[in-house]
């Protein structure tokens, strides 16, 4: 079998053993489910070592013969999926493995191990499937499988109501924007006949001119599936809530599957965004604004795990400002190098809960410096990888080519907000490090141990630092090559400037939470620090918007139409039909006079009919 197909065959296969033995032991579940993403990232390993450009279909059978329309589950490799593949596959293994060790030492209780490792193995292969699908029909049953492992992981603990409901919510939020993905694959088939996407790229510019409405359309209901599974401005509010999961379900959500799938569909068909001018620039837009939103969202929470959950939704605000700004290999870059750092963060937080009794308030903590040691040094590489330290971190190379891009092309709002952001993560970042890491201790600790535990965050610490940077996608003959120009010394000073920017926001962390913290807390108690506070906290109020707006209007309808009258109405029918059968059922009385009463009553009213009618 070809190796391509086989980087699905081994976690699908590892699906199908783990679901249809539901008894297995942990162990065999645990190496099942490691071993097949394990084997998943070899294959993807050959395929690197072997790519020498171009592309590549593989055709496994017909999938839909209607017609003309005869959609194939075909498997498509260029220098775009085999980076996605790598990030999934690769990462998603480290994911996996610290799982092992993870899900050991949880306590909290779930549904057991074979079911976790199921639903895991089933989010990797529904996330393959919709970066090697070869058309929109197999993209979308990707896409849909990765929102539907979103909903059994985030509420794996589903015993407890809280995470049940955190679940829901990721998994109607996310439907919105897949109702509009659907609506856009409609209007694409519409125009071309055709649901392949390379046929689809290649024909746009032909049929479409730029700005032709039926290409903006097209790209705003992309646009619209987008945003919803990679959680932007306006339905990002399901991902903080998603943390409700195992700390590694919340590291495969935000490093290596779902969340990067919005950045993927949009430089996939970069040629539809191309030909739709507008649509374009809301993606800068949606980006950018996002970025500011969950950063400042991101300085006031307590929890750690929502602080990383904010961070992501930050960083793929940066992804879509490159996007919208032309960057289109700066956003794929950083997202692989996001992959590195952001499972790392999320990896080494839940060596933290594990090792604080599951406590993740970051206030509770303090000093674990001490005695974490390990967890405190790969915080610090991803916390100065997430704030782009320059030279020694691979997210400054990252973040860097896309400000720079950004500024080249033109793009000089999206250029100063990425660099207001800029400056946000590194406080955001080094606010959590400081707080939980230094200070009093506030909770008796004890480190993790083993190589599943020590393995991951070793090999993911060494990739987010400058070793990762040197890994290039091989996206030249993929996407359009940036417009960006300019002297040697201009971008020289914007790089400075940009580093200098992430150097501020370190520093002013150390100033205000390192110490006793005493000019934070007076800023916070005042009366508009408080209001900040509060506002920030809940994230703009978003939640509370969306419960004002639809979730209410939408239940007072369901109350007035309760008893609606076309209800009714129909009701009669029903109604009448059990009265009529109610008046002949009291008939039936098994009395022979009285059915012989009855038929000559019934005759002499059939003779008078025929005399008088």
């Amino acid at each position: 079998m070809n190796m391509l197909a086989l980087t699905i065959a081994f976690p699908l296969a590892g699906t199908l053993l783990l679901s249809f033995w539901p008894r297995m032991p942990d162990r065999a579940a645990t190496a099942i489910g490691a071993g097949s993403i394990g084997l998943a990232a070899l294959m993807t390993g050959l395929l690197i070592l072997g790519f020498d450009g171009g592309s590549e279909a593989v055709t496994l059978w017909t999938w839909v013969a209607v017609g003309d329309f005869t959609p194939d589950i075909s498997l498509y490799l260029d220098g775009l999926s085999l980076t996605m593949l790598g990030v999934i596959t690769g990462v998603g293994f480290l994911i996996h493995l610290f799982a092992a060790w993870y899900m050991t030492e949880d306590l909290a209780g779930g549904p057991g191990m074979g079911r976790f490792f199921a639903y895991m193995n089933l989010f990797v292969v529904s996330m393959l499937l919709l970066v090697l699908g070869e058309n929109l029909l197999l993209l979308f049953l990707g896409w849909e499988g990765v929102g539907l492992c979103s909903y059994l992981l985030i509420g794996y603990y589903y015993r407890d109501e809280a995470n049940a409901w955190a679940a829901f919510k990721a998994f109607i939020i996310t439907r919105i924007g897949d109702v509009f993905l659907a609506i856009g694959l409609f209007a694409l088939f519409a125009a071309f006949g055709t649901l392949d996407i390379q046929r689809i790229l290649e024909a746009a510019p032909q049929l479409w001119s730029e700005g032709d409405p039926m290409a903006t359309f097209a790209a705003l209901m992309l646009l619209g599936g987008a945003v919803g599974k990679s959680a932007q401005l306006p339905l990002q509010t399901w991902l903080p809530d998603a943390m409700a999961g195992p700390t590694p379900v919340s590291a495969l959500i935000h490093a290596a599957t779902m969340v990067t799938a919005g950045v993927y569909l949009i430089a996939r068909m970069h040629v539809i965004f191309e030909l739709a001018p507008i649509a374009l620039m809301l993606v800068g837009v949606i980006g950018a604004l996002t970025l500011l939103l969950a950063g400042f969202a991101a300085l006031c929470q307590t929890d750690i795990k929502r602080v990383l959950a904010y961070s992501t939704m930050s960083q793929i605000g940066y992804m879509f400002l490159a996007l919208g700004a032309g960057a289109w290999d700066a956003a794929i870059f950083h997202l692989m190098i996001h992959a590195f750092f952001k499972a790392l963060l999320f990896l080494a937080a839940g060596s933290v809960i594990i090792a604080c009794h599951h406590e993740q308030d970051i206030f509770k903590m303090g000093g674990l410096r001490r005695t974490l040691k390990l967890d405190y040094a790969v915080f610090l590489i991803g916390g100065a990888a997430l704030a782009a330290l320059p030279l020694i971190t691979a997210g400054f190379y990252s973040k860097d080519e896309i400000l720079w891009l950004s500024f080249a092309n033109g793009h000089y709002v999206l250029w100063f907000a990425g660099l207001a952001g800029a400056f946000l993560t590194a406080l955001y970042t080094f606010r959590m490090i400081f707080i939980a890491f230094h200070g009093e201790a506030g909770t008796q600790a004890h480190a993790g141990r083993g190589v599943a535990h020590h393995l991951p965050l070793i090999v993911l610490a060494v990739l987010s630092t400058f070793v990762g940077a040197w890994i290039h996608p091989p996206l030249a003959d993929v996407l359009p090559g940036h417009e960006g120009g300019g002297h040697g010394w201009v971008k020289l000073t914007v790089e400075i400037l940009s580093s200098v920017v992430a150097i501020v926001g370190l520093g002013a962390a150390a100033a205000l939470f390192l110490g006793n913290r005493e000019t934070a807390r007076h800023l916070r108690e005042t009366p508009r620090g408080t209001a900040l506070w509060r506002l920030w906290h809940e994230a703009w109020g978003f939640d509370r918007l969306y419960d004002r707006a639809f979730v209410r209007p939408y239940l007072m309808l369901t109350r007035v139409h309760r008893r609606d009258w076309i209800n009714s109405i129909i009701n009669t029918v029903p109604a009448l039909a059990l009265a009529l059968n109610g008046a002949l059922s009291s008939t039936q009385t098994g009395r022979l006079r009285w059915y012989a009463l009855t038929v000559l009553a019934g005759a002499t009213a059939l003779l008078a009919a025929l005399m008088f009618g």
